[in-house]
């Protein structure tokens, strides 16, 4: 009986309405081939939110394990960042990989070190081509801007496209997409799919064209004032150039019937873009959908998972929008996975090769130690 390689195990999420996991079973078989006698590991009831049910995963070849076992594997993959106590179950050597943004990361990174394993960051990850099948943030934006679209439709009493009946006509609602990274573009290009009349905004002129390749307006609000950062994200403007902004917006804003959100800056709280007095000036029946209510919102009114009303506008703050699509989130959640473990793999043997730029900025502690990157 030949030993076995290389061991993965594939763990349940605890966050609150979390409903993904980190791999479908259908893509067990690529984690299959990484090494020769890999075993894949996957927690009783891992699926369940995603309706991926035990036998999916049995059998597409996994061994349904214990929560104990799934988290004694050599790897453990994960979405959300674990928990202190779920740590403790890391053997030594062991490596976790999933986000890590969240209130207790010192705690856990502390309890990683403890164990004597290591964790590799997804956020950490760098915004490079060679990068782009890994970049876990953009397969789920992707995800999160076109279901919040959809969110939109559910909320605003009218019709998104231009409606000709015999009863009369009604106008296409007018979209506005603040923020045109992955999210944004897909919003844009999903609002336009249904008929809408879309602009978007973005601090970096230069994604004026790609916003315009979508059939969308580019919204110029003449702030004189560039926000382009580092890896392609956005910066944070200036005070004098946030008031601008947000004194150009709170006119032009009050012309639209759905006003969608996505900007964020890399750990910072998110921009504040649409003031109260911006809300006030909506129509009543206008809705927000604040993609960044998980940092505080780019409007200050939005409350994280819920939907409230203020000020006759319906504001949308949910957190999880890949979790809406739980199946489809969690199979790229999980494709993304495997093209990182195949350059980390290597001789049937995990190989943390810290001359490799993805793996020197993703992983934060190896071996119990923390790392200086």
């Amino acid at each position: 009986m030949s030993k076995t390689s290389l061991t993965i195990g594939i763990v349940a999420e605890t966050a609150k309405n979390e409903t993904r996991v980190a791999v479908a079973p259908q893509d067990l078989s690529r984690f299959a081939g990484l090494a020769k006698d890999v075993q894949i590991l996957v927690e009783k009831g891992a699926g369940k939110g995603a309706q991926f049910t035990d036998k999916m995963y049995a059998d597409a070849g996994a061994k349904l394990s214990t929560t104990k076992q799934a988290w004694a594997a050599d790897v453990v993959l994960k979405i959300n960042m674990p928990e202190a106590k779920e740590v403790a179950n890391l053997k030594k050597g062991a490596l976790v990989i999933s986000l890590t943004q969240g209130a207790n990361a010192d705690k856990v990174f502390k309890a990683v070190e403890k164990q004597g394993a290591g964790i590799l960051s997804l956020e950490r990850i760098p915004r490079t081509s060679r990068a782009q099948a890994m970049d876990v943030l953009s397969s789920q934006a992707n995800i999160a801007g076109y279901r919040a679209v959809l969110e939109a439709t559910q909320h605003y009493g009218r019709f998104m496209p231009l409606m000709m009946t015999a009863a009369g006509s009604a106008k296409p609602a007018r979209v506005a997409v603040l923020g045109a990274g992955v999210a944004g573009l897909q919003a844009i290009a999903t609002a336009k799919r249904l008929g809408a009349v879309v602009e978007a905004y973005d601090v970096r002129p230069e994604v004026a064209e790609q916003i315009q390749s979508l059939g969308a307006k580019f919204m110029d609000l003449g702030i004189e004032e560039e926000g382009a950062g580092e890896g392609g994200y956005a910066k944070e403007l200036s005070a004098e150039g946030k008031k601008k902004q947000q004194q150009a917006l709170q006119d032009k804003l009050a012309t639209f019937d759905i006003v969608i959100t996505t900007a964020q800056i890399p750990g910072r709280p998110a921009p504040v873009l649409v003031t109260e007095a911006t809300v006030k000036n909506m129509r009543p029946g206008s809705v927000i959908v604040d993609l960044a209510a998980a940092t505080g919102g780019n409007c200050p009114l939005t409350v994280a998972d819920k939907v409230t009303v203020k000020h006759d506008v319906i504001l949308v703050g949910h957190t999880n929008y890949p979790g809406f699509l739980p199946a489809d989130a969690s199979a790229f959640f999980g494709r993304n996975l495997f093209n990182l473990l195949k350059i980390m793999v290597v001789e049937d043997k995990l190989n943390l090769n810290y001359e490799d730029d993805i793996l020197n900025a993703a992983v934060l502690v190896a071996d119990g130690k923390a790392r200086k990157n």
